[in-house]
């Protein structure tokens, strides 16, 4: 028995010697693959992640690795990129080769690589081609939609109007107006004071007033307003992680090679919350997209709808939709928190891919 008992342990080893071996060749790619923590067989770095708040340890691995590298969730090979630099590069300046779908696990069991959003090579390039048509069809950034939503604001603002309760203010808790207005008094918490909705209210007075619907032609006008929607999104932060990419081949990126198939984390956080472009990036400050003379500021690290081949093909639809609720609402209603809103707690739902608000409850006042 001794014998066979020394060839059992030595079989062990070897086979763990293997593993591991195996584990060190998938992370560094013969030396081409960029660099990141060592990824054990089977579990790979899943034990070195918070899985409920992956994009903190993504962040805290940017630090150590820097902008570009390798992690392995469970035996999937996911190569990073962090900042705006390297972001813009690979979605913009090489954005054929990282234009491919990411693996997501529910995603595949349930959409099995179909649909706009999940699927891949020519299915996606035709979606893609019919979803922009059919959309253009309906008016996409043309009048006939624009007075579309404003007709849907009309009836939102009628519908908060004749929504009560017996505490006495117009109330609505579930519609998509709640929860736009969710995140906008989430956001508006580390805000000064001059904002609770004044200085928007002021320009919407000035330049709208009560008597007509906003429009897009209005935006212009309204500076303010423009940044306080932008900071929204920017501040947010719905999806840091980004929707996965991939690599549709072997791909060169700077000094690594980047084998085909190869999912790609393009994080946003770190371009929506990047330092330089957005100083105290953790606070909402619409001040972020605004010059020394009060004009709206664009700014290339406003990037909420991702960039590139991927980016969201309904993002001209959202930003008029986002622009003329967000002004219909305030033109008509204050907002208000039946609690301090310093009590408010705006720590996002815990999740590894959206940072959703909480829920909680909101008053609608007649202005």
């Amino acid at each position: 028995m001794e014998p066979l008992g020394a060839t059992t342990v030595f079989l062990v080893i070897c086979v763990s010697c293997l593993l591991f071996l195996s584990a060190w060749r998938r992370l560094s790619g013969s030396g081409k693959l960029p660099p990141g923590p060592v990824a054990f067989p089977i579990v790979g770095n899943t034990l070195q992640l918070n899985k409920r708040n992956l994009p903190q340890s993504i962040h805290e691995l940017s630090v150590k690795y820097g902008p570009i590298f390798t992690i392995y969730l469970g035996s999937l090979r996911v190569v990073v990129l962090y900042g705006q630099e390297a972001v813009k590069e690979a979605l913009i300046d090489q954005g054929d080769e990282f234009s491919g779908r990411g693996k997501l696990a529910l995603a595949d069991k349930l959409a099995k690589g179909t649909g706009i959003i999940f699927s891949n090579g020519e299915r996606w390039k035709q979606l893609r081609r019919f979803a922009l048509t059919t959309l253009r069809n309906f008016g996409m950034g043309k009048k006939s939609v624009e007075e579309r939503i404003q007709e849907e604001a009309r009836f939102l603002v009628e519908r908060l109007r004749n929504t009560h309760v017996s505490r006495g203010p117009s109330q609505d808790w579930g519609s998509f107006a709640s929860r736009l207005l969710n995140r906008g008094q989430w956001d508006l918490r580390s805000a000064k004071p001059t904002y609770a909705a004044e200085k928007v209210h002021e320009e919407i007075d000035h330049v709208i007033g009560r008597s007509r619907s906003p429009c897009m032609a209005d935006r212009s006008q309204m500076p303010y307003t423009d940044a306080v929607i932008h900071e929204i999104q920017r501040f947010i932060n719905l999806v840091p992680l980004n929707v996965p990419h991939a690599v549709t081949r072997d791909t060169h990126f700077r000094q690594y090679v980047i084998p085909k198939g190869t999912t790609i984390f393009p994080t946003l956080q770190s371009v929506l919350r990047d330092s330089r472009e957005f100083p105290k990036p953790e606070q909402f400050n619409p001040g972020h997209f605004l010059d020394a003379n009060g004009a709206f500021r664009k700014s290339d690290f406003f990037i909420p709808f991702s960039a590139g081949k991927r980016i969201c093909v309904g993002e001209a639809l959202a930003r008029m939709e986002l622009f003329l609720l967000l002004t219909t609402i305030l033109q008509n209603f204050t907002l208000k928190s039946p609690i301090d809103p310093k009590d408010i707690d705006i720590a996002p739902l815990p999740s590894a891919a959206i940072n959703a608000p909480k829920p909680y409850q909101l008053c609608v006042l007649p202005r």
